[in-house]
């Protein structure tokens, strides 16, 4: 079966899907399609569920543990990921990087959740109250790190999912919340690990920008908050 894989910058989900790829060694055609402006591709979306599908089908090394155990406590982790941080990222990213979107384009977003969210960003619209828990969100995640990484170089042990997915959604966020980041030497030393490990390195060469960490588009649904 022929494999297309739509990305943008390698930032967020994109980053963390290439990423996966990559590790996997999944032999792939590679369409960049322009998120920020709301060009989207609804095959087979979610960035930690195709990698565990790359997981799958590719020949390179595992991203998963092969225990059932394990594999809860990756997924689980993920799930906090997507569900916590990576809406506070986003929101903090596109309001930092304002994306341009295309007022053709988001007409055409089915979802009015999504579309709403869209024209919002697009006009400026960011609630105080949401940056700030925001920032709160990316604190939380950062301690969270920190802790698991005493006595291990990666999150589940070896190179995973969680530290593909983590990293993706929060490079970003080192410039944006540094607070988060202060005086957390191994989540420092950790998120360098990350960013010069094979795959990813591959990954974030692809940028067009030199600056990916700075490309935003909208994230997980605004139901998320809380």
């Amino acid at each position: 079966m022929r494999m297309t894989l739509y990305h943008g910058e390698p930032n967020g989900p994109s980053l963390a899907v290439l990423a996966a790829l990559f590790a996997k060694e999944v032999q792939a055609e590679l369409v960049r399609i322009d998120l920020e402006s709301g060009e989207r591709h609804t095959l087979l979306t979610d960035s930690v569920f195709i990698a565990c599908y790359l997981d799958d089908v590719g020949p390179g090394a595992a991203l998963r543990p092969a225990d059932p155990y394990g594999r809860w406590e990756t997924m689980h982790w993920c799930r906090q990921m997507t569900e916590r941080t990576a809406p506070a990222a986003a929101y903090l990213g596109c309001w930092a990087h304002p994306p341009k979107a295309d007022a053709a384009l988001l007409e055409r977003i089915g979802s009015v959740d999504l579309r709403a969210r869209w024209q919002q960003i697009a006009a400026g619209k960011f609630s105080a109250d949401h940056l700030t828990d925001s920032r709160t969100k990316i604190h939380q995640a950062t301690e969270k790190i920190e802790a698991r990484l005493d006595g291990r170089q990666w999150l589940m042990g070896r190179f995973s999912i969680a530290d593909i997915e983590t990293y993706a959604w929060l490079a970003g966020m080192v410039r944006l919340v540094p607070a988060a980041f202060a005086a957390k030497p191994r989540t420092t030393a950790w998120l360098e690990r990350v960013r010069t490990s094979p795959a990813v390195a591959q990954a974030l060469a692809l940028s067009r920008t030199g600056e990916p960490a700075a490309s935003w588009s909208v994230g997980p649904e605004i139901n998320r908050w809380g």
